[in-house]
């Protein structure tokens, strides 16, 4: 046969390209998996307002999107996307397991199985754990210590979820998780600033009332939920205050790009914590408090840091411009419609909804032509330089 006369075949060692073809491979597996989750996520919050079907509780998938479209969101596909993220950060194939399990814990879910995908989810939250125990011995940092005290909060809230504990006992968990590990690398990316001493201890102070809150919230609501939500509006302000942002802004290019991406979600973090205390009162403010918090905040943090870390995690590189704006004014129109407009009109909430998915994809569809785009103009120069 014509393969058994390769190279390989009589050296019994693995070509160069296989290496290559394994990356490729993960990389593809992964995305799908994260990919699968973020579809799940957005299909289910969407089911829960009635929008994609009359009567969604007649649909046996449907149902179970219902129950676990924030697990589809926050553990299958932000939780994959951070795992995946960490792993190539601290370069140990091990380190791969955190995302392999909720990734694979999301599809469990989606389909039904939800015993398997939590218990998953508690098995993918302490391997990523573990992964942040390394880079603590590492880098002993205030940020890197800040990402592992929100993986532990993962692990905490994908444990309740298992045990079978409502939301208003996981939630605090799963969000502290996106919280604290969003606000430890806005601190290392603005770790060379001048700050007075008392700066960071402001900071730990607000995010331990953060992890009091979601500590309280399981066992006493009203309480725990006023104090979470008196932590988020205090980081919102200790952010904007604070972070390089404010002094980017000013700046041109991507620069900017991702300030206004992080001024606009530190705007709407500042609304959530409004809206979570009002919830804690008997408000009728859950949606605004959570999906401004989701959305809102973590989906334009998506936004503003995706263009820097894909290129470094999926090896895909983009060609930045002003259209990638598109999308982020989106994801800001639709919240205003589902969460302002939407509380004097169920339709309006509904479009609203709709709106958040069209963003996301939107978003998604920008990324893949700014990858098509940077290829082309790549490819085009190369072609000249040749001549």
């Amino acid at each position: 046969m014509v393969g058994a006369a390769g190279p390989a075949a009589r050296t019994g060692r693995p070509t160069k390209t296989s290496p290559a073809r394994g990356r490729v491979f993960a990389r593809a597996l992964f995305g799908a998996l994260a990919g699968v989750s973020l579809v799940g996520g957005i299909a289910g919050g969407l089911w829960r307002l009635g929008v994609a079907v009359p009567d969604p509780l007649s649909f046996a998938a449907a149902g179970q999107l219902l129950l676990v479209h924030a697990a589809l969101m926050i553990c299958g596909f932000l939780g994959t996307a951070i795992g995946i993220e960490r792993a190539v950060a601290v370069k140990h194939r091990w380190a791969l397991a955190a995302p392999l399990a909720s990734g694979t814990g999301a599809l469990c879910l989606a389909f039904g199985q939800q015993a398997a995908g939590a218990w998953l989810g508690v098995a993918a939250a302490v391997f990523f754990l573990a992964v942040n125990a390394l880079v603590v011995w590492r880098q002993r940092a205030a940020h890197t210590l800040l990402l592992a005290v929100g993986a532990a909060a993962w692990v905490a809230g994908n444990l309740l979820f298992a045990l079978g504990r409502d939301g208003g006992a996981v939630f605090p968990w799963w969000f502290a998780f996106l919280v604290m590990t969003i606000a430890a690398e806005r601190l290392e990316m603005t770790r060379l600033m001048r700050r007075r001493p008392a700066a960071s201890l402001t900071l730990h102070a607000v995010l331990a009332l953060l992890l009091a809150g979601a500590a309280c919230s399981g066992l006493a609501p009203r309480a725990g939920g006023l104090v979470y939500g008196a932590a988020l509006a205090l980081l919102a302000v200790w952010l904007a205050v604070f972070d390089i942002a404010r002094r980017t802004v000013f700046t041109h290019g991507i620069s900017r790009y991702m300030a206004v991406c992080l001024l606009g979600g530190y705007a709407w973090l500042g609304i959530a914590g409004a809206a979570w205390a009002a919830a804690a009162l008997g408000g009728p403010t859950r949606d605004i408090a959570l999906h401004a918090l989701g959305l809102g905040f973590v989906i334009s943090m998506v936004m503003g840091h995706a263009p820097v870390v894909l290129p470094a995690i999926a090896r895909i590189k983009l060609r930045f411009g002003t259209f990638f704006y598109l999308p982020l004014a989106t994801l800001h129109l639709s919240l205003f419609v589902r969460l302002v407009l939407g509380s004097f009109s169920d339709p309006l909430r509904a479009a609203g909804a709709s709106l958040n998915a069209a963003a996301i994809a939107f978003f998604a569809v920008t990324v893949a032509g700014a990858a098509v785009a940077w290829r082309i103009q790549h490819g085009a120069e190369g072609a000249r330089k040749a001549r």
